[in-house]
């Protein structure tokens, strides 16, 4: 049995304690702001930094290095260079959400895929719960983390948009959400070209520019972005497509002349209308 200590008793601390606690480790104690953190690399085999990314390296510096422990932090963004003075180090970065202490050890013993990189404790950290892990260097750490971001943090506030605009029209967010995993299944069957549906993957431009219409003029910026991405991962070209079809100005929808006329895979026509020649103060 492998002995592990803890710092920082948050929602990612307080998880792996008790999914690690469960799968065998000796979780020796889990230490929070008002702990003294000097000795904490004394007796154990692995020291978990689980604190906020930007108290890491602070962190890191005032426990005494022991020649016989790894020192890890959870972060998907830094690299192993904030875990300095320590000789061992090591990074295991789940990539699942952690709400809370009870979800997220659940989650954390399901398989979950961890990003690790560093001394090899990682790796069995990870598969002693039960999860796949991918190996990533310090240097593509800010890209993958970026990449998690997306996947989890923006879809979330995605579906916030998705709850506020349903609410205009009378209906819960619960509506939808059935609507949200079947894509998401489709994605991780077919891939994201392939699944994508939708006014956006079929050229209705005209349903596009109603959709503008009927959105209030704060949500209009973030289905504009939508939108785009859509058209991006539709056409493959990044940076191809800007806007959309129409834009809505009060009660008169404007359609901006002179956009140079494309085809999508499958030789609909399109014409996507570029952000520049949008009249100021239309969104």
């Amino acid at each position: 049995m492998q002995a592990v200590r803890i710092i920082g008793p948050g929602r990612a601390g307080s998880s792996l304690s008790a999914a690690l606690g469960v799968a065998g480790w000796d979780v020796v104690e889990v230490l929070g702001r008002h702990d003294d953190v000097t000795d904490a690399a004394c007796g154990v085999d692995a020291l978990v930094i689980a604190t906020p990314d930007d108290a890491v390296a602070a962190v890191a510096a005032s426990v005494r290095p022991d020649p016989g422990t790894v020192v890890l932090h959870l972060s998907g963004s830094l690299g192993l260079d904030v875990l300095v003075p320590h000789a061992r180090r090591a990074a295991l970065h789940p990539l699942v959400p952690l709400p809370n202490a009870a979800d997220g050890a659940r989650r954390l013993a399901m398989g979950v895929t961890f990003a690790v990189a560093g001394d090899p404790i990682a790796r069995r950290m990870a598969e002693s719960l039960g999860g796949r892990t991918v190996e990533v260097a310090d240097a593509d750490r800010a890209a993958y983390h970026a990449a998690a971001s997306i996947a989890a943090n923006h879809v979330v506030a995605l579906l916030g948009q998705v709850e506020r605009v349903a609410a205009t029209a009378g209906l819960p967010l619960e509506a939808f959400l059935g609507l949200t995993r079947a894509a998401v299944d489709d994605v991780a069957r077919l891939g994201p070209r392939q699944a994508l549906t939708g006014p956006a993957a079929r050229a209705d431009w005209t349903t596009l520019a109603r959709h503008l219409e009927a959105l209030a003029p704060e949500e209009r910026a973030g289905y504009n972005a939508g939108v785009g991405l859509a058209l991006q991962l539709t056409v493959g070209e990044p940076g191809a497509w800007e806007g959309v079809a129409g834009v809505a100005d009060g009660d008169d929808l404007i359609e901006v002349e002179d956009a140079p006329e494309m085809r999508i895979p499958g030789g609909l026509p399109v014409r996507p209308i570029p952000s520049d020649p949008v009249p100021a103060g239309v969104a």
